[in-house]
């Protein structure tokens, strides 16, 4: 199965608006306890997050929320905590590299699961400027008018 298939269960989709996504990675998420059941109901937030290569070599995923589940007891999870990405080490370094240089990030595109197990796509984006973002929306206003039109001549 490709990288990015399986069950959709949330997706960024402010981050190709801020963002030119140049590469995409498939990684797996280190959960303890209750938070795959949380993520099997869908009540995940990837909204505000992004990915860090700490000190160590880890990736760590920061800001991802996952709310606490409902039928978990005293011991359930914190929904804000920091969460290891599980990537090859030839993957890492690779990364390491290229967020090195000014203005690319890494930033969780989606999080699906795929064969039972979580997976996030995180792709490596270089920040768009507000010019970009403006002529993105105009060429997708423009594309829109077109199909509309087309749409329009059809009838």
């Amino acid at each position: 199965m490709p990288k990015g298939n399986g069950k959709v269960i949330a997706q960024n989709k402010k981050a190709s608006h801020d963002y030119f996504i140049e590469d995409t990675y498939e990684a797996g998420i280190v959960l303890h306890g209750t938070e795959i059941k949380s993520i099997r109901n869908g009540r995940v937030n990837i909204k505000d997050s992004h990915a860090r290569i700490d000190r160590k070599g880890e990736v760590q995923l920061i800001n991802l929320h996952i709310a606490e589940y409902e039928q978990g007891n005293r011991y359930n999870h914190d929904p804000t905590r920091s969460r290891k990405l599980l990537l090859h080490r030839k993957e890492i370094d690779k990364l390491i590299g290229l967020t090195q240089q000014q203005g690319y990030a890494l930033v969780p595109l989606k999080i699906y699961l795929k064969n039972g197990f979580a997976k996030v796509l995180i792709g490596l984006g270089k920040g768009k400027k507000k010019y970009d973002k403006r002529e993105d929306l105009k060429q997708k206003q423009m594309k829109r008018d077109v199909d509309r039109a087309i749409k329009d001549h059809m009838r």
